[in-house]
């Protein structure tokens, strides 16, 4: 069969050519089974709120007291953050051509007895040899049962605003993850020590994540054949359009962990307090939340890469403003807010626009070769910037946070025209 690549129109984002997904006779699933769907939102919103607190955020919580027990620098220990997020990149593309392949049920149950089994091996660990090796198992765990894997999940079984509206709802509930997780991390802590609250934890997302992917998550629809997926991946990665995506959502990620990581620090040099940096920095989880909303209500009206690109360029806008503005408490707001605004946006518009040119075929497998650079550029970029700051100052900082955002919005401007 046909591989066709579907174009858009200019003006508004729809179909000029038949999709991939009409091309292969590919069609969502049959009305009975949209229920069985909506339970299975239910579900992956429980197990990537948690998961993320667990697998993820969790980690900043424990950084002091592992540094002190394990007789560490900061910076060594928290290289096992790097290590598991580079993991994480590395398996993407082997998980999305299983997913598109056999679906999520079993795999993700199998991702939630590793992340459990290896957060279980964190609370036991007594150097950095160790702690890096359960830091590579924690990766691969995050690359079967975290968002890429969630959102394969939905979008083969969903279409059309049932899809739009269940990735939407899966990211504003995992979207609290820090908020909840962060809080509480810290408690267990406090009360049991860093290694109890671990076993606390992983004891936590066993009994909640396991039973869940295995007994609610169905296979996908009528999968496709492999050689049908194969012709798509082809034919998306020998084109201009699927490397615009990448280019895009790698600098968007790129500036998104930077400011996730150096915000309260800069906000501190610019002379405010830690706690009301430390406030500022948190609204940033609660306007990814605003900005999801927002661009999903916009994505029925309008093309989805250009509401991006707009977002994209208005945070670029925020951190250029940030050096001359970000010392008065009200400049720092507005910049924290209108930056915030795109924070989450990137999770919910790749499924849009991969889906809306390539079908839902082979969107794991597509999804799984961006995430490779994205993810990556997620665990480096970081520490570019904390050398960046040390070396030049943080204005040179902001400045390149500003380019990769404008040049994020460029790639989805020119990926619209195509």
């Amino acid at each position: 069969m046909s591989a066709t690549i579907k174009g858009t129109d200019r003006s508004t984002g729809k179909s000029t050519a038949s999709s991939v997904a009409e091309s292969t006779g590919e069609s969502a699933a049959p009305p009975a089974s949209v229920s069985q769907g909506w339970r299975m939102v239910v579900a992956l919103a429980v197990t990537q709120t948690i998961g993320y607190g667990v697998l993820y955020y969790a980690f900043s919580v424990f950084l002091i007291p592992m540094t002190r027990d394990l007789n560490a620098t900061g910076a060594q220990v928290a290289a096992a953050l790097t290590i598991s997020i580079l993991i994480a990149a590395l398996c993407a593309p082997l998980v999305g051509r299983w997913l598109d392949a056999r679906g999520g049920r079993g795999l993700m149950t199998v991702g939630s007895v590793l992340g459990t089994v290896a957060v279980l091996a964190w609370s036991r660990v007594e150097n950095l040899p160790q702690l890096y090796v359960v830091s590579a198992v924690i990766g691969i765990a995050c690359a079967m049962v975290l968002y890429e894997s969630a959102f394969a999940v939905v979008v083969s079984w969903f279409d059309g605003d049932n899809r739009a509206n269940a990735l939407l709802a899966i990211t504003i509930v995992a979207g609290f993850a820090s908020a909840i997780f962060l809080p509480v991390t810290g408690l267990l802590v406090d009360s049991h020590g860093w290694r109890q609250a671990l076993v606390i934890l992983a004891i936590g997302y066993g009994v909640t994540a396991i039973p869940l992917h295995a007994l609610v998550l169905r296979r996908r629809p009528r999968p496709k054949p492999r050689a049908e997926r194969d012709g798509i991946v082809k034919a998306a990665t020998r084109a201009r359009p699927f490397w615009l995506l990448v280019i895009a959502f790698t600098a968007n990620g790129g500036a998104v962990s930077i400011m996730s990581v150096l915000l309260i620090s800069y906000l501190i040099h610019l002379g405010h307090s830690p706690v009301l940096a430390a406030t500022l920095a948190g609204l940033l989880g609660v306007l990814s939340v605003t900005g999801r909303l927002i661009t999903t209500g916009l994505q029925r009206r309008l093309p989805a890469a250009l509401i991006a690109a707009a977002i994209f360029a208005l945070q670029g806008v925020a951190v250029l403003l940030l050096p001359p503005l970000g010392a008065t408490v009200q400049g720092a707001v507005a910049c924290v807010l209108l930056f915030g605004l795109g924070f989450g946006i990137a999770s919910i518009t790749l499924p849009h626009l991969l889906v809306d040119r390539y079908g839902t075929a082979a969107y794991a497998t597509l999804s799984g070769r961006i995430a490779v650079f994205s993810v990556a550029d997620k665990a480096l970029a970081p520490l570019g910037a904390v050398a960046l700051a040390q070396t030049a100052g943080y204005s040179w900082v902001m400045g390149a946070v500003a380019v990769a955002c404008l040049i994020a919005a460029s790639s989805l401007v020119a990926y619209h025209r195509l």
